[in-house]
């Protein structure tokens, strides 16, 4: 069975996207909304992990380096200025798309277990990753117009 393959994904990606979220608020401090929301959503990334906990120590976890390699070539370092919101906030809805197909893909797995457990956990942190991206999109929205066509003073 390959699902401790996916658990170790999951597993892993839910600690860069949480550190992801932190590092972009640290970095983006004078952003006083981005700052807050970053680390109420890495708080709920933190509980999404938690939640998994019990299913990966049923199912075991294989470890894989993907979602760290995508953090090592997104955020070496938080980008400064209106244009580099944007791309931080880019590279965080890249790593919040990566995580919730993930989770798409060990709920299919977890209804063809009949795991009702795993079933459950899936489906509300599913629901918590689109929110995630949900915000993501209307902050870059928001974001786009003024780091792109406004100029510079």
């Amino acid at each position: 069975m390959h699902l401790a393959t996916y658990l170790g994904l999951l597993h892993t990606s839910l600690g860069t996207l949480a550190g992801a979220f932190r590092e972009v608020a640290d970095g983006h401090g004078d952003e006083p909304d981005v700052r807050h929301t970053c680390e109420v959503l890495a708080a709920r990334i933190d509980r999404q992990a938690e939640r998994l906990a019990p299913v990966v120590e049923r199912y075991g976890e294989h470890r894989e380096a993907e979602p760290e390699r995508l953090h090592a070539a997104e955020f070496e370092q938080v980008r400064s200025g209106g244009v580099g919101l944007l791309r931080d906030l880019q590279d965080l809805y890249a790593l919040a798309s990566f995580t919730d197909i993930t989770w798409t893909v060990v709920g299919q797995a977890a209804q063809g277990l009949r795991d009702k457990e795993l079933v459950d956990v899936v489906s509300a942190c599913e629901q918590d990753t689109a929110r995630q991206l949900a915000w993501l999109k209307t902050r870059i929205k928001q974001s786009a117009p003024q780091a792109l066509i406004v100029a510079k003073g």
